[in-house]
């Protein structure tokens, strides 16, 4: 096996952490919409009718539960390409998402003119980002440091996945915030593989998060599976970068569930096995489903409401897109040289 194998936990009785039932069935409802729109937008690519996909398969525990420990909206966010569940969480609508991999004139990222995925959303406070991995952990550093001048109680949050975590952009962040006991998180998605490399062949230890004690912060691991452990591990960090503590590293442990893009030959690197093995223990969906209903949140046939909804939600963010204006040939340079 190239991943860590870890078992499925036992079951237990759900721990609420403070949330409502309510907002756990938002937070489930939302998981599950992003895996929606992104197996949609697969078939989209994979026919044509689109450019790249990036699936954020097996993520969506992780990138759900981090953002719901946050301020949405005041806080910054400083994500990476394969964060659409993140966005979904902090608002971004289908049909947003839509309109960006149809690369449409009305697309809120770049006005059809980025790569998919490359989100931005000023309203939102998510910064906009490069395709070179890692340079949104430096920016970061820098937003933050600009909330601590303000003397601002703002905090930043940045994503990255565990191959970033090997660039220089990385370790330079971490030291500088480190050093000015910034109001940063670290979000480390460790999926096990940096596109195609497995993590044991980019980085000579087992655990991203003893990286942390170099830069003189706390180094987390967390069960990516699980909404609970990541909300309460990320709210922590959350609650000592804005009480003025200083940085923390967050590391959520996963799998890729799909491809690094609809472009990526992914069996020519991991078996199909290995696959299978990991999509029926590190499916982090039916888990909180399953501990959803266990705990009496979420019956059969509620389940079956929001599935019918998120397939309304899906066909309308199509269509929508899919008839939305191209964007104009005139508009190709706007923004990027100064009239």
């Amino acid at each position: 096996m190239v991943a860590t194998g870890r078992s499925p936990r036992k079951r237990k009785p759900l721990d609420l952490a403070g949330l409502s039932h309510d907002t756990l069935l938002e937070m489930y409802y939302k998981m599950c919409l992003s895996r929606a729109l992104d197996d949609r937008i697969w078939v989209l690519a994979h026919s044509g009718e689109t450019g790249l996909a990036v699936s954020a398969h097996g993520h969506e525990a992780m990138q759900v539960a981090s953002i719901y420990a946050i301020r949405k909206g005041y806080d910054w966010v400083a994500p990476y390409y394969r964060d659409g569940a993140a966005m979904i969480a902090l608002g971004v609508t289908p049909r947003q998402i839509m309109l960006g991999f149809f690369a449409k004139a009305d697309d809120p990222n770049s006005g059809g003119r980025q790569f998919p995925a490359h989100w931005s959303f000023p309203e939102l406070n998510v910064v906009t980002r490069s395709s070179n991995v890692a340079t949104q952990i430096l920016h970061a550093a820098g937003i933050a440091l600009a909330s601590k001048m303000k003397r601002e109680d703002r905090i930043t949050i940045t994503y990255f996945g565990d191959g970033s975590t090997s660039k220089g952009d990385f370790h330079e962040a971490l030291n500088f915030a480190g050093l000015y006991k910034l109001p940063v998180v670290f979000f480390c998605e460790n999926n096990e593989y940096a596109i195609s490399v497995p993590r044991r062949k980019q980085m000579p230890i087992d655990d991203i998060a003893i990286r942390a004690a170099g830069y003189g912060m706390p180094g987390a691991n967390v069960d990516g599976r699980d909404v609970i452990a990541v909300y309460n591990a990320t709210k922590a960090a959350v609650d000592r970068a804005r009480a003025g503590e200083g940085p923390s590293l967050v590391v959520a442990n996963g799998y890729r569930l799909a491809p690094h893009t609809s472009n990526d030959p992914d069996r020519t690197y991991r078996t199909r096995e290995e696959l299978e093995t990991f999509r029926a223990t590190h499916d982090p969906i039916p888990i909180f489903r399953h501990s959803l209903q266990e705990a009496g949140i979420l019956t059969q046939s509620l389940d079956s409401e929001l599935q019918a909804k998120i397939a309304v939600e899906v066909d309308d963010a199509t269509d929508f897109a899919r008839n939305s204006p191209d964007p104009i040939p005139e508009d190709a340079l706007k923004h990027v040289f100064a009239d």
